[in-house]
């Protein structure tokens, strides 16, 4: 089908992703709904998909011809949506779609950020897998493991350490793993973190 330029069918398109409705969302597209029109905030029918969970219709678009790396105006891509939200299953299929783990939003955090700050283990294993170090420095010099202790995600701290994160690198404050989690009081990780030899 030839993409169309038809806001109504392209608005259709995004009412349908935000809710949840694969067959309208197929017929749209089949139509001539364009796959990467945007909603007010810049918002891709692909990552309201990928926020929301949505494996089939993260497919169907792809398939469609969705870019992958489109970002809303906050500067979300479909990857960054789903690491925030914990879909695992769609962020794997991003990745494998060529989603790009490096950009960051308007709060300069990028995927994996999100997945270790809001304790989502599994999307963490999936970016580790698609090759992304361990040891990686964001925004102020911090590691994912120093963004997990910061918030008291201990599972995601155990699994960062059982890949070999390093407790010793410091931010761009100075601040161990270990001395984050003790300033946001989270004695657990604390004592996970000065356990690791």
């Amino acid at each position: 089908a030839q993409h169309t330029s038809n806001p109504n069918l392209n608005a259709q398109l995004l009412v349908a992703a935000r809710q949840g409705d694969l067959p309208t969302l197929g017929r749209l597209l089949d139509k001539g709904a364009a796959p990467n029109s945007r909603n007010r905030l810049g918002k891709t029918s692909l990552l309201i998909a990928a926020e929301k969970g949505q494996l089939a219709m993260v497919e169907r678009l792809l398939a469609a011809g969705a870019d992958v790396q489109q970002a809303s105006l906050e500067g979300v891509t479909p990857l960054i949506g789903a690491a925030y939200f914990g879909q695992a299953a769609v962020a794997q299929r991003l990745l494998a779609a060529g989603a790009r783990t490096e950009p960051v939003d308007r709060m300069e955090r990028s995927a994996m950020v999100y997945a270790a700050a809001l304790g989502h283990g599994e999307v963490v294993q999936a970016l580790l897998a698609h090759g992304i170090t361990v040891d990686a420095l964001y925004a102020n010099r911090l590691t994912a493991l120093m963004w997990a202790a910061g918030q008291g995600q201990a599972d995601v701290v155990k699994l960062l350490l059982e890949r070999g994160a390093r407790t010793d690198l410091r931010d761009d404050r100075g601040f161990t793993a270990a001395q984050i989690a003790r300033d946001a009081g989270h004695v657990q990780v604390v004592a996970m973190l000065e356990a690791k030899p």
